[in-house]
């Protein structure tokens, strides 16, 4: 078989093609996400704290700040000045949060999709176990 047929019935497979399609829809979904965090949830987060407040403007600098340097996150690492960006981390932690409970709240719904196997009929005792059970219900009811 050469390299060509063999990549191409690789690539056909079912289970490829069923990661590239969740690859794909799983990173329109990320954006959907973000698109969350960022326009929804942190303005209400906002709102909520008393103001305009933003995490991903929280940061602490690392190193002396060249003078005229805008004082902004951008500025700070155009300038090359080193920055602990702690705030992005928060809204970063955020997102992962709430796609994980996404993610776990659809794996819960398509589990109860599934078609629940019938349950099993007890098997039934065997031949000896059945004997004994009539031998000791013979001897209970046997005066003594």
């Amino acid at each position: 078989m050469s390299m060509m047929a063999e990549f191409k019935e690789f690539a056909m497979k079912g289970n490829v093609m069923d990661l590239a399609v969740g690859v794909i829809i799983g990173g329109a979904f990320g954006k959907i996400v973000d698109s969350l965090v960022g326009d929804v949830i942190m303005p209400i987060i906002s709102a909520i704290m008393g103001g305009r407040f933003d995490f991903s403007g929280l940061f602490v600098t690392l190193g002396s700040v060249p003078e005229g340097t805008p004082m902004t996150l951008d500025g700070l690492r155009k300038a090359s000045v080193p920055v602990f960006a702690y705030g992005n981390f928060i809204t970063i932690l955020i997102n992962f949060i709430i796609l994980a409970f996404v993610i776990f709240m659809m794996v819960k719904m398509m589990n109860r999709w599934k078609a629940q196997p019938a349950p099993e009929a007890p098997a039934a005792p065997p031949a000896q176990e059945v004997l004994l059970t009539e031998i000791r219900d013979i001897l209970k009811k046997r005066p003594a």
